[in-house]
């Protein structure tokens, strides 16, 4: 067999530069697994396992096969007269304390367990809980979708959403029908009225920045790179500083609390960063496109209809993703300018636990359904990302 010396010197230094990359991508894949698997559990095995041990047997099952399984069987069925699987027996031991004082009594003077010691109170605990499974009283499924439901309906009670349904005992403001959906305390309201910000916040700025990006790129007026350094500048100016005198001024025209209010703010906040990405890719356009098509009598608008947008898709879409991220995952302008009154996925998310930390577990469902359409839109758009970040990193 022939070895190439170069061949194995060239994988070998390159060797480390694949391990960061897959170490990176290990690290943004497995939070983001471990979420959507935890999404999918019921509450009671969220309450004790993590998700990681979601292909792990029951609880309970490794101390029952220890301590029990050789006098009950594997299946708790072998000794007739106490069968474990049989609900009115499990019955009478609900607790471990239950459990330990009948596993310390003799039977036919010998000790309940034999040679086996009796296993210990938290040992106890876990076999508790596994008879409880193998004879049906409490016995929740490896995964359910019931964490989506409750997260988009806003329900929070003892049991599920669907289970209230089906008992008649679901709170007054639930209907158990598709219109709970737009139930003001659940998350698909709030992933509704999400949308209703996000994309007029994001398209707005692309329109506005394009314009503006091609006026300092290609038409020649006074005063034009001053007032580019300027909007350049105003990158530093932090939003807290104008929550105030905004305020003020929205209360003055009736905009507190309506969506119009945040689209404005967010589109003039995320105007100067625009700005500068467009005019910087634009101007890295080869200059002879541009000067044929004016000398073939083309207008500016036909130029920048024709030209310009197709030829700047790259950096729009990078800029699409920034501002769309951006704006899905705000919480402070939302909430001063929204608040309750029109909840955003941000602002629902925390309302899911109540203030001594039921239902936290509605929090895996919430995040994943917060964080799928961002996740979606970037991975549509990558192949752009990356180009338009790069484009006029030289010239412009």
């Amino acid at each position: 067999m022939n070895f190439n010396p170069a061949k194995i010197n060239r994988v070998l230094s390159e060797l480390p530069t694949h391990i960061v990359v897959i170490g990176f991508c290990v690290l943004w894949l497995l939070p983001a697994i471990g979420l959507l698997v935890a999404s999918f559990r019921p509450f009671q095995v969220i309450d004790d396992s993590g998700w990681w041990t979601v292909l792990a047997p029951p609880k309970g099952a490794t101390e029952y096969q220890s301590s029990c399984a050789s006098c009950h069987g594997k299946d708790g069925r072998a000794i007739a007269a106490a069968d474990l699987t049989d609900p009115a027996v499990v019955k009478q031991y609900p607790r471990s304390l239950q459990l330990m004082a009948m596993l310390r009594t003799d039977v036919n003077g010998r000790p309940h367990t034999g040679d086996i010691p009796v296993p210990k109170v938290r040992a106890a605990a876990a076999i508790a809980t596994y008879l409880k499974r193998i004879s049906n009283i409490e016995n929740p499924p490896r995964f359910t979708i019931s964490n989506y439901q409750d997260a988009l309906v806003g329900y929070r009670g003892k049991r599920t959403y669907t289970e209230d349904c089906a008992a008649g005992t679901q709170p007054l403001d639930l209907h158990c029908n598709t219109g709970d959906l737009l139930n003001p305390r659940g998350m698909g309201r709030a992933f509704l009225n999400t949308l209703g910000v996000t994309i007029p916040a994001t398209i707005l700025p692309l329109l506005l920045a394009a314009f503006a990006a091609y006026a300092f790129s290609w038409l020649h007026f006074r005063g034009r790179m001053a007032l580019f350094a300027l909007l350049v500048g105003l990158q530093v100016v932090p939003l807290q500083m104008t929550l105030v005198p905004i305020s003020r001024l929205y209360a003055q025209l009736g905009l507190n609390g309506t969506f119009l209010g945040v689209w404005l703010f967010h589109t003039g906040f995320g105007l100067p960063y625009a700005i500068y990405l467009m005019r910087n890719f634009l101007g890295s356009l080869p200059t002879e496109v541009f000067e044929s098509a004016y000398l073939d009598g083309a207008s500016h608008w036909t130029v920048f209809y024709r030209l310009a947008l197709p030829l700047s898709l790259p950096a729009l879409a990078s800029l699409a993703i920034f501002q769309f991220l951006w704006v899905w995952n705000d919480l402070l302008v939302a909430l001063v300018f929204l608040g309750g009154k029109n909840p955003v996925l941000t602002y629902q998310i925390s309302n899911m636990v109540t203030s001594l930390g039921a239902g936290w577990h509605l929090l895996t469902a919430a995040a994943f359904i917060s964080m799928l359409l961002p996740m979606l839109i970037f991975l549509g758009l990558q192949r752009f990302f990356v180009r338009g970040l790069l484009a006029g990193s030289v010239k412009g």
